[in-house]
């Protein structure tokens, strides 16, 4: 193409952006709003009436009066929409709660409990949709988007059945804008293309027989038996020829299991069953307005694409044209629009099963007939979410936590491998088969997970719980082909309810491995998502006396579920001794914002700046930031500084990687409480696996802090599940599992008891932050009825230090003795033969210094802190050279052991 040529092509496309720009503009502000209030209802007065309340907003609505039983009446409200322009609308109820319904909302505890109207516009069929949702009892008024209609020549009016406990004031209609499609997807031209052959979800004809010959081998023959007996039975659905009818699960489920059937055995019979079903299924189906109502759309798109996948050379023309205008139809419902740009593939629900299984999987199955959906999944997918995933996965761990984190890479595994097994080229860095990782190390002794991020990995009846996420471990182990997930896997109990799955992604060869000692006892997480979990032993069991440690720190705070926790610590020892007090139910309810996701329900700083406020939130805990924006590209996630959780400074364990004696963590936190009110803070953490059964670990946690005011009061604080007994110089932390119980006996160094405060805040003052009272959702969770313990220096002062030791210890064992040396660079803590230098300075110690191993003939030396490069270790006189150690960038430790004497420190560079 010549230049000429060039320049023309160039003009040409921009003047088609402008236009397109344009059109977007022209049809955004098109939109017209309807609102039909209390006056513009024609009401049916035996069984409806207006109610005056001055917390209405228009102070009147309607409602029903007394109870009405007739399922069959007449309609409630009638409203007339000659004077609605003929178009497609978005429809809103605007509805308070009364006492009944009050009491109906407080007791619920799913959203089918929700409160549903009843509506019917002319001529179109008659539909329930949520008017009123549980969590919005407290934030009334509640406005529910009842969906999208079709309003014109044929639906003049609109009928209204209203439900008891709702006290209804508005009805709007607005114009609907479908989604604005980036230029960028506009114009993109997928890497990578789905094959000409069939079939292309989850197998091709390359991996098709690699299936088919596992259905027979090992663990698969047994569920191969139960998807061969559940395809060839009979399913008992005659089909409708008009109206709506509801989702059904188990209606999808046995369509899968006969078009799977149909895959592996060519069996037309029941392959012809599952196109029948599917096809008028999801021709009448209807989802309503129900809350993340778009997972169980996006099973049935999901559903019905394999059943069109995997039974395409029986399904006829006339039939591919219903399957594809329906699964566009459905498309439009989903949470994230069509064209699907409504949200972020990167976070929230947009990085759930909607692009990444369902909307992938509709796109790879109508390529041939509409190639327009696999061109915009594609470019989210490989242009946007890959790309950032490989910069997440940089740390093996997800930054929305135990649960949602596992939700979440359960869909990213999903894009993996469907991407995969379409092409047989991975489109992920192979960094994403590390992040499994993570869940066995944040396995528990008993079988729950430490606590991060919303939802918790815990019995909430206290009775013996493993936590279980089969769907995720299924496609982690296999994608990663880790036999350790692998066993983990089955010890959940594998996964009854996807035999399909589960055939298509297991591979009788890989055994599972049951010895996680082959896994070092300590993982540090690395740089975006900076923390280190360390652990003394691998024995999954409620009689186990292994501990179990973790730190947070440092990276990118990438917002949603993740929590304000920057800096918190938790710790197991014969149940969970301290951590987290917050508990999740509902999303961004006032408790939510205001204590669950803050630091103040964290063991960690808090440093209380009077004027500071935060976003989204009433209550000033002195925490970090409270974020609840995601980054959506690396760049953006770099560059901006409000993501900016603090830095990794050092990570590192040894001397043994396997089983190392110590694990060392230290991280600059400035920036995660956001520079506004400190100076500079750094907290550093070192775990001692002490290797013995009456004390088997001891932490080290160094706080150096420096704020902007010397009034800003600064409190270090740790969360405990049971009353701490206080003593003058120490306190102690309990729990206990099946009556063994464990101690944490905490003494604080610095400073000293003349020089702090302590209080302990229980019960209800337990759940608020400071003067803002919030009350934590029922639950069984002993984190409700928890205790916060708060340490403060009793001077004002800019700069303060925290130097504190935590020693495990079975019940009735006397702690080890503690004491400390103060050298020009650092703090010497000395419990018996265990030694470690922790460093006082902001910044990496360079200079000479000297130590003392004050008894015994075999101390554990830990220097920490130090700048990377050579350093000689001299005993006693300065001429007897213990040798030359190299201390690496990033580690910034060394380990030695010693008699007892003074040894000196010096740089060798």
């Amino acid at each position: 193409m010549n230049i000429e040529i060039m320049k023309r092509f160039f003009i040409m496309f921009l003047l088609l952006a402008v236009s397109w720009r344009a059109e977007c503009q022209q049809r955004a502000s098109n939109k017209v709003t309807y609102t039909f209030g209390t006056d513009q209802m024609k009401l049916n007065s035996k069984n409806v009436e207006i109610v005056e309340n001055q917390k209405i907003i228009s102070k009147k609505g309607v409602s029903l009066h007394g109870r009405v039983q007739d399922s069959d009446r007449d309609a409630d409200i009638a409203i007339d929409l000659s004077g609605v322009e003929p178009g497609r609308y978005v429809v809103t109820t605007q509805a308070y709660s009364n006492r009944i319904g009050d009491q109906i909302l407080a007791e619920a505890k799913t959203k089918f409990e929700s409160l549903f109207i009843t509506l019917q516009f002319e001529n179109q069929n008659i539909t329930k949709r949520v008017v009123f949702a549980p969590w919005e009892l407290n934030k009334q008024p509640s406005r529910q988007a009842s969906g999208k209609f079709n309003v014109g020549e044929e639906s003049k009016s609109l009928k209204l059945w209203l439900p008891e406990g709702v006290i209804l004031e508005s009805v709007s209609l607005k114009t609907y804008v479908p989604p604005v499609i980036p230029e960028l997807a506009q114009q993109y031209v997928p890497k990578v293309l789905p094959p000409q052959s069939r079939p292309r979800l989850w197998v091709n004809a390359n991996s098709l027989p690699v299936v088919k010959a596992r259905l027979e081998q090992g663990e698969n023959k047994l569920k191969w038996e139960r998807v061969k007996t559940d395809a060839i039975k009979p399913y008992d659905f005659a089909g409708v020829a008009s109206g709506e009818i509801p989702f059904d699960e188990k209606l999808e489920k046995a369509a899968e299991a006969k078009a799977f059937y149909f895959l592996m055995t060519g069996d037309k019979k029941v392959g012809r069953e599952a196109v029948d079903m599917m096809k008028n299924y999801i021709s009448h189906v209807e989802f309503g307005n129900l809350l993340d109502i778009t997972r169980e759309i996006g099973r049935a798109i999901y559903v019905s694409s394999l059943v069109y996948d995997w039974c395409y050379t029986i399904i006829r023309e006339d039939e591919r044209t219903v399957f594809v205008e329906n699964l566009l139809r459905l498309s439009d419902d989903m949470e994230i629009g069509w064209p699907p740009f409504l949200q972020s593939v990167v976070n929230g629900h947009g990085n759930e099963a909607q692009v990444c299984r369902d909307l992938l999987s509709m796109s790879i199955a109508i390529y041939d007939e509409n190639p327009e959906p696999y061109k915009y999944i594609s470019y989210s997918i490989l242009e946007q979410l890959v790309p950032m995933r490989k910069f997440e996965y940089q740390s093996p761990r997800h930054n929305q936590g135990v649960n949602y984190g596992s939700y979440r890479f359960t869909w990213d595994l999903h894009a993996a491998w469907l991407y995969y097994r379409m092409t047989g080229t991975a489109v992920f860095d192979d960094n994403i088969k590390d992040v499994g990782k993570y869940w066995l190390y944040a396995r528990l002794p008993d079988g729950e997970m430490l606590r991060d991020g919303d939802g918790f990995g815990a019995s909430t009846n206290g009775a013996p719980y493993y936590w279980k996420a089969p769907l995720f471990t299924l496609l982690a182990s296999s994608y990663a082909e880790d036999p350790v997930l692998k066993a983990d896997f089955e010890r959940q109990g594998g996964m009854s309810d996807n035999q399909v799955l589960f055939l298509l992604l297991n591979d009788p060869q890989l055994i599972a491995e049951k010895n996680r000692g082959l896994l070092p006892l300590t993982k540090d997480f690395g740089p975006v998502l900076g923390s280190m979990i360390a652990r003394t032993g691998w024995n999954i069991s409620a009689k186990s006396s292994d501990v179990v440690a973790e730190i947070k720190g440092g990276g990118y705070h990438f917002g949603n579920h993740q929590h304000s926790d920057a800096g918190s610590i938790q710790l197991y020892y014969k149940g969970l001794q301290f951590g987290d007090l917050g508990v999740y139910r509902f999303y961004g309810t006032p408790y939510d914002f205001n204590f669950n996701k803050r630091s103040i329900a964290h063991s960690m700083m808090l440093v209380v700046d009077p004027e500071e406020k935060y976003p989204r939130a009433e209550a000033n805990d002195g925490g970090t930031k409270f974020n609840q924006r995601f980054p959506k590209s690396p760049e953006e996630t770099k560059k901006d500084p409000w993501f900016d959780n603090g830095t990794v400074m050092s990570a590192n364990y040894g001397p043994e990687k396997l089983t190392p004696y110590y694990s060392f963590f230290s991280a600059d936190l400035t920036n995660a409480y956001g520079n506004s009110k400190i100076e500079k803070y750094i907290r550093s953490f070192c775990f001692l696996n002490l290797n013995r059964k009456d004390i088997p670990a001891l932490i080290i946690l160094n706080d150096k802090i420096r704020a902007k005011d010397s009034s800003f009061k600064k409190y270090w604080q740790v969360n405990a599940l049971n009353k701490p007994e206080i003593g003058r110089e120490d306190l102690i932390l309990t729990n206990s599992k099946e009556g063994d119980v464990g101690k944490i006996h905490i003494k604080t160094l610095i400073p000293s008891p003349a020089d702090r405060d302590i209080q302990v805040l229980s019960g209800d003052l337990a759940n608020n932050s400071f003067d803002y009272k919030s009350t934590p959702p029922l639950s069984n969770l002993p984190e409700t009825k928890g205790h916060r313990i708060m340490l403060s220096p009793r001077k004002e002062s800019k700069q303060d230090e925290f130097l504190t030791v935590f020693q495990v210890a079975e019940d009735g064992v006397q702690a080890m003795a503690v004491k400390y040396l103060k050298t020009d660079v650092s703090y010497v803590v000395v419990a018996e033969n265990n030694v470690v230098s922790m460093s006082r300075l902001e910044h990496f110690i360079e200079t000479e210094f000297s130590i003392e191993a004050p008894q015994g003939k075999q101390n554990h030396i830990v220097l920490t802190g130090l700048k990377e490069g050579l350093w000689s270790v001299y005993f006693g006189n300065r001429k007897n050279k213990l040798g030359d150690f190299q201390v690496d960038s990033g580690k910034n430790t060394l380990y030695f052991e010693g008699k007892k004497g003074k040894y000196w420190i010096v740089p060798a560079f």
